[in-house]
């Protein structure tokens, strides 16, 4: 019986694969399913407008390949955030909400990562927060009307970068709906910066905790880095905890950027991820040793 499963964040890859390349290399190094971008770039962005054919061709790929897109990252809202000062942003932002569950569906995704922003490129304040409520609300709402569940990713900046904080918003809006996708690396970061314990943290959102990024970081910065090469995040505690929570589904979140031996990288990616997931199991349920 499988215990858990592990995913591959699509940008792990070069953008140039076909879907169903990128499927089979997401199987072929050693993960269960891929987590799909959907960016705030227009590239990315245009696949929340396929047509009916080409939505036919990836699920075509989907079952080729054997595994499936279990989630989704939906980041698209950076540049179109529900917080937006601006009211024609705002309603972008729920229109490419809607369209994201509609292309979830279309796909068999039931679970997307939101960003935890309730603006990126403009300034945080009263009115930004009490936008981000109101739209988080209306999206929660159509989400659930699709039967997809949203989590939100814990982010770098202050709005957002804690279990606790993406609980108040939980606890909020109190839909079955909404929960917490967290980025342990992240909450790492912010362990360093506010000094508390980063399981603590996460024990804060028991019961909320739909699944985690694994991610490696070190203090002040958030992505790029390899894993194992040299950075702070807690695997095995972060991952004991969120497993005696109920959390099954995790993803390696990392990138690629021009790397000859990608397909090296990813196999030595997945040998280290299952080794830090296995061993935090073997933690919580000593007979699994």
């Amino acid at each position: 019986m499988k215990e858990y499963s592990l995913g591959l964040y699509e940008k792990s890859m070069p953008l140039s694969l076909s879907f169903e390349e990128k499927l089979n290399l997401t199987r072929d190094s050693g993960f269960d399913y891929m987590e799909i971008s959907i960016d705030e770039n227009d590239y990315m962005l245009e696949r929340l407008d396929y047509p009916p054919e080409k939505l036919s061709e990836i699920r075509a790929a989907i079952s080729n390949a054997g595994i499936s897109m279990k989630s989704m990252c939906f980041s698209g809202q950076r540049r179109y955030p529900l917080g937006s000062h601006d009211p024609e942003i705002r309603r972008k932002s729920v229109e490419l909400a809607e369209k994201a569950f509609s292309f979830s569906c279309d796909l068999g995704i039931r679970l997307i990562q939101l960003a935890g922003y309730d603006v990126y490129y403009e300034p945080s304040d009263i009115s930004s927060l009490r936008y981000f409520l109101e739209g988080l609300e209306i999206i929660t709402e159509r989400a659930a009307a699709y039967g997809v569940s949203l989590g939100f990713e814990t982010m770098e900046t202050p709005f957002m970068d804690t279990v606790q904080k993406a609980m108040f918003f939980v606890n909020l809006i109190g839909s079955p709906y909404l929960g917490i996708y967290p980025d342990i690396g992240n909450l790492k970061n912010a362990s360093v910066i506010y000094g508390h314990d980063v399981v603590q943290d996460i024990s804060l959102g028991k019961h909320h905790i739909l699944a985690a990024h694994l991610k490696e970081t070190k203090p002040g910065v958030y992505r790029d880095m390899r894993f194992g090469s040299g950075g702070h995040t807690e695997y095995e505690r972060c991952i004991s905890e969120l497993y005696r929570q109920g959390v099954r589904i995790f993803t390696g979140e990392q990138w690629y950027h021009g790397e000859e031996n990608y397909k090296e990288i990813l196999l030595d990616s997945s040998g280290f991820l299952r080794s830090k997931i296995e061993s935090a199991i073997a933690s919580v349920s000593p007979d699994k040793k």
